[in-house]
C-alpha cells in the first residue's frame, strides 16, 4: 500500500513539474508582453522608474517558478527536499517584494517584519551551508 502511495505522489510531483514550466513559459510570455507594452507606450521608447519595477517584478517572478521547478527536480531526482534551494527561493521571493514594495505608503511594523523575515532566512540559510574549519594537522617529525 504504502509503495502505491509513493507512486501516486511521484506521478502528482511530476505533474506538478510540467505544469511549472508551463508557468515559467507563460511567465516569460508576460514578461515580453509588459516590456512591449512599456516600451511603445507614450512616451515611446521611454520607461519611468515605475515602469522598470514592474518589469523586475515580472522577471523575478520568472525567476522564482525556475527555482521552483528546479527544487521540484531536485525532488523528483534525490527523492528529498532541497532545504538550501527552499531556503534560497524564499530569499529570493522576498527579495521580489522588497524590490516591490512602496515605501512611501507601508507601516513601519510591516517594514520591521519583512527586515525579520530577511534575517531569519539568511541566518538559516548561513547555517545549513556553515562548515566548520577542518584542523590542520601538524607534520610529526
Amino acid at each position: 500500500m504504502l509503495k502505491v502511495l509513493h507512486a501516486v505522489i511521484h506521478f502528482a510531483v511530476r505533474i506538478l513539474a510540467v505544469l511549472m514550466v508551463l508557468v515559467i513559459l507563460w511567465g516569460v510570455a508576460d514578461v515580453g508582453y509588459v516590456m512591449y507594452q512599456r516600451v511603445v507606450a507614450a512616451p515611446f521608447l521611454m520607461l519611468t522608474v515605475s515602469d522598470i519595477l514592474v518589469i523586475f517584478g515580472s522577471f523575478m517572478a520568472v525567476l522564482i517558478a525556475i527555482e521552483i521547478f528546479i527544487n521540484i527536480t531536485l525532488y523528483i531526482k534525490h527523492d528529498t527536499l532541497p532545504i538550501k534551494m527552499v531556503i534560497a527561493t524564499a530569499l529570493m521571493a522576498v527579495a521580489r517584494k522588497v524590490i516591490m514594495l512602496d515605501f512611501k505608503d507601508l507601516d513601519p511594523a510591516y517594514i520591521t517584519a519583512i527586515a525579520a523575515v530577511i534575517v531569519a532566512l539568511g541566518l538559516t540559510y548561513w547555517l545549513i551551508s556553515y562548515k566548520p574549519p577542518q584542523p590542520v594537522k601538524q607534520d610529526e617529525r
